[in-house]
């Protein structure tokens, strides 16, 4: 991505969750990227086109940070990189993170636009495909992929976003751990019996750490 085109959609994201969809303008943009209008005009004809193009880049990156957790070695391990990967793209972009979600709603929409849509189930087609091969491996208990995944995801979100509005007083080396912590209890109803023994094994290993200590 050019480095125009990025102070262009920072820019963009910036205001427009300032601002919301009625208080967004091109005009706006282009004074804040330090442009003329008709300047930004000339790669964006419209503002909901502008708009659009921040979603679907913030789709791609998260695509990118998700992508990294296929160098995992194992079903379980490319399952916990996905989370991490998700907790990590939410933390270094929170802006895309809360336009992701917001978009729709904001621009008074009743569904996304195709090509929107797509990514976004491209990206839950990712997550799904981890829980799925979990679930083959016995990481995690036989049930609907789909339906373990809209848990997760869901756990994850709210997770996210509690700290990203400030409602959790946390800093962020601590919410991280909370992040992790949160999800093994989950996981602790959703696994299988070996990985139970893993998250008992390690949260023992931790205890005695905490004793020694």
């Amino acid at each position: 991505m050019s480095e125009s085109r990025a102070r262009i959609l920072d820019c963009a994201c910036e205001l427009y969750l300032e601002d919301g969809f009625e208080g967004f303008s091109m005009r706006k943009v282009a004074r804040s990227v330090g442009v003329t209008a008709p300047a930004l005009y000339r790669h964006y004809e419209s503002k909901e086109h502008l708009l659009m193009d921040v979603v679907g880049e913030a789709h791609n990156v998260l695509g990118q940070y998700l992508h990294t957790s296929l160098e995992g070695a194992t079903p379980h391990d490319r399952f916990q990189r996905a989370g991490t990967a998700y907790l990590d793209f939410a933390l270094d972009h929170p802006r895309y993170f809360q336009v992701m979600s917001t978009f729709a709603e904001f621009m008074g929409l009743d569904e996304m636009p195709e090509e929107l849509a797509e990514r976004s189930c491209a990206v839950q087609r990712f997550w799904d495909d981890r829980v799925r091969e979990c679930v083959e491996a016995g990481v995690l208990r036989r049930d609907a992929p789909e339906a373990i995944g809209l848990t997760l995801w869901s756990h994850a979100f709210g997770l996210i976003s509690l700290y990203l509005l400030g409602l959790l007083s946390v800093s962020e080396e601590v919410f991280r751990t909370l992040y992790h912590d949160s999800f093994e209890r989950v996981l602790c109803g959703l696994g299988g019996d070996l990985l139970v023994e893993r998250i008992d094994a390690r949260r023992s290993a931790a205890s005695d750490e905490e004793v020694q200590a």
